[in-house]
């Protein structure tokens, strides 16, 4: 698999945004498309599965509440929690108006505790390849206790899936300033390109990578 900067990949993006091509609903498809694959896989239903996304501000966020709306169209019970200074306004209206539930609760709450226990999956939409590396809170808090129930599960649930690349890793170095504050995936579902940060990650954090073709033509 080729890797690509994020400078080589926001160059790419750029005349197809400019053109009004629908990258992020094409993300979103196949995000959706790859988690209830996975959840498929470990004997989830996608009707009985819970699902809960860790959604930053920006466009990362936009992508995962997109994708949580079409998981919560096919009947999977979708919970989000907003962990950057704003939420994605047409992804969150997206996931509210397909049933999903936004979560306010503070990453050392009740409400945000139970949710991360009862989920069979877990997407990490804080941050992509337009954030420097390393967390802020309460992003970095959530990170660390979503981080503790994936690291002591028993089987192989909660699935940990990365939005593009795992938040606070390096898009470019894969370097983590704070490993003990990434969420490792089991999955990593990138768009468009796979970002060098990926290839040179522990491959523990990133784990296997679905590349999701939203026609940047890139040769992958």
């Amino acid at each position: 698999m080729l890797g690509y900067t994020a400078d080589e990949v926001r160059a790419a993006e750029a005349p197809l945004l400019a053109a009004g091509v629908p990258l992020m609903a094409r993300a979103a498809s196949g995000l959706a498309d790859a988690v209830a694959a996975e959840l498929s896989r470990l004997g989830v239903p996608l009707h009985e599965a819970r699902i809960l996304l860790l959604v930053g501000s920006g466009d990362n966020g936009g992508d995962t509440l997109h994708a949580g709306a079409l998981l919560a169209a096919r009947g999977a019970d979708v919970d989000y929690v907003p962990l950057g200074s704003r939420t994605h306004r047409a992804g969150e209206s997206a996931a509210l108006a397909a049933g999903a539930t936004r979560i306010d609760d503070a990453p050392d709450g009740s409400e945000f505790r139970a949710a991360v226990e009862a989920a069979d999956a877990i997407l990490d939409g804080i941050v992509g390849i337009g954030a420097s590396p390393g967390l802020r809170e309460p992003a970095r808090s959530a990170v660390v206790v979503a981080r503790a129930r994936v690291v002591a599960r028993a089987g192989a649930l909660p699935a940990a899936f990365a939005v593009d690349l795992p938040s606070g890793i390096h898009p470019d170095t894969g370097e983590a300033p704070e490993p003990d504050a990434v969420l490792p995936a089991d999955v990593t579902v990138t768009f468009g390109a796979c970002k060098t940060g990926l290839l040179r990650a522990d491959p523990a954090v990133v784990g296997p990578i679905v590349l999701v073709d939203i026609g940047l033509g890139l040769p992958g």
